[in-house]
């Protein structure tokens, strides 16, 4: 067998690898944003909808795994073509988890149907889901075009969720420490502005891939991390405050 069907035949297969793997960014990014309207208009039924997506994004997993697994063994990739498979492999599972986290969202959204809204949260959730829906989109547009620079830039676009997610955390402690009665809507509000703050971390893994196939290297520099919600109290007065060392 002569080297260029060889090289064709290798083209072929991970451009089917590459077309379920777009399927499964497309439906994780619509459960990004059903989620985000599902708590936003309190839309129990939606979100019902995010959780039935959760099965076919788990099948393309395995037929992405099953398909890489085969390409491997059949076409024993070197350099660049097996960075190439080892990054696709790593993109789906964090499409799987960015899934994952949707749902999860989507979950707490029949419990908080049921709770009087708190303050803006809900908003501010939703801006937070459409950076993460903005940032996956822009991280496969530069998976497919090789682009180095747009991962990047997506790569410190999760700042800005981060500091979302510790302006919304400090919000809901205030509202806890004012009244009891908003604690069981808080807590799950919490839960959920973690689980999309876990979704730009997912995010910004799938740009760290993209960097490696392109350049054969993860990047040398620590990602710029705004989360600082580990380290927040509330003082004798009330008040919030950040102890990061």
């Amino acid at each position: 067998m002569d080297s260029t069907h060889i090289v064709s035949a290798f083209d072929e297969d991970l451009g089917q690898i590459e077309a379920q793997l777009l399927e499964m960014a497309g439906l994780v990014e619509i459960q990004i944003a059903d989620a985000a309207e599902a708590l936003a208009k309190r839309d129990a039924e939606l979100g019902g909808k995010v959780r039935s997506k959760d099965k076919r994004v788990d099948e393309l997993e395995n037929e992405i795994d099953n398909l890489a697994v085969n390409l491997l063994a059949l076409r024993q990739p070197m350099a660049e073509d097996l960075r190439r498979v080892v990054s696709t492999l790593k993109v789906s599972a964090n499409l799987e988890r960015i899934g994952d986290y949707a749902n999860n969202v989507a979950k707490r959204t029949t419990v908080l149907a049921q709770e009087q809204p708190i303050g803006s949260s809900a908003n501010t959730i939703k801006r937070m889901c459409k950076l993460t829906q903005d940032m996956l989109h822009d991280v496969l547009q530069a998976y497919m075009a090789r682009d180095l620079a747009v991962a990047e830039e997506v790569r410190d676009r999760d700042e800005e969720v981060d500091q979302l997610h510790n302006s919304l955390f400090r919000e809901l402690l205030t509202y806890m420490m004012e009244d009891p009665r908003n604690i069981t809507a808080c807590m799950h509000l919490l839960f959920v502005a973690k689980n999309v703050e876990r979704i730009g971390d997912h995010i910004t893994g799938i740009a760290e891939q993209v960097h490696y196939m392109i350049s054969g290297k993860m990047p040398s520099d620590d990602r710029r991390k705004g989360d600082v919600t580990s380290y927040i109290s509330i003082d004798s007065d009330g008040e919030t405050k950040a102890s990061v060392s």
